[in-house]
């Protein structure tokens, strides 16, 4: 059985994180556990804390089979290095156990500035996630991280092999065509206004956003409530 972890900021989860869960989820017929990361170290703050992106993740997944929340990252002090994760989860598991880490693929050029990133292929497997309209470009690689290329071009096979051995391989997971935006130009929208915003994640995250006043949202943005008088 493969066991896959889903690590990120989440700030905030909006429905491209859930598509991309998901998508992992049917195709490798495995549960998903998603890892919010309580400092990440190549990111500034944003205006939610670690326990608030957590709270949201719950709220986004309640419900939802095969997801689930592990927040170890929150209970470990310093930096959410995803190294130090998995090798808690390569302890806690054992070495027979096949683990991947599920990353989006545009993350693979950043790969080689992670803390002790070559370690990443002992501990577990890689599986880059395709968004739409992204393909892996080896040429790209190639120019801006040969390191990583070099690494991962030798590794890859097939998503669904990656339940074969503990870790060590890397596979692309292409998602279907869907839209999927980011959360920094999703927290922008809040912060004007943008009445779409809601839109772009589920209804119980938008609205403990609101009740928080997160991202610069603010009461003032909630529906009306329809009134109880009798006409």
């Amino acid at each position: 059985m493969l066991r896959v972890y889903y690590g990120g900021s989440f700030d905030p989860v909006h429905n491209g994180h859930l598509a991309i869960a998901r998508a992992a989820r049917d195709r490798l017929q495995s549960d998903v556990a998603l890892v919010p990361a309580r400092d990440p170290p190549h990111k500034p703050p944003t205006g939610a804390d670690a326990e608030q992106r957590a709270r949201m993740l719950e709220l986004a997944i309640a419900g939802e089979p095969g997801l689930r929340v592990d927040r170890r990252e929150l209970a470990r002090p310093g930096p959410s290095w995803t190294v130090d994760t998995l090798s808690e989860l390569r302890a806690e598991l054992g070495a027979e156990a096949a683990i991947a880490w599920l990353v989006g693929a545009d993350s693979l050029g950043q790969l080689h500035s992670w803390s002790r990133w070559k370690r990443l292929f002992e501990l577990a497997h890689l599986l880059a996630v395709a968004r739409p309209g992204f393909a892996l470009d080896a040429d790209a690689l190639h120019a801006g991280a040969p390191e990583v290329l070099a690494e991962i071009a030798p590794r890859q096979r097939d998503p669904e092999a990656l339940a074969e051995s503990p870790a060590g391989w890397f596979a692309l997971l292409e998602l279907p065509q869907l839209r999927i935006e980011s959360s920094s130009e999703l927290r922008r929208r809040i912060a004007l206004r943008d009445p779409g915003w809601r839109d772009w994640l589920p209804a119980a995250v938008a609205s403990e956003i609101v009740r928080q006043g997160l991202y610069g949202a603010s009461a003032a943005i909630l529906p009306p409530t329809p009134s109880s008088d009798c006409p």
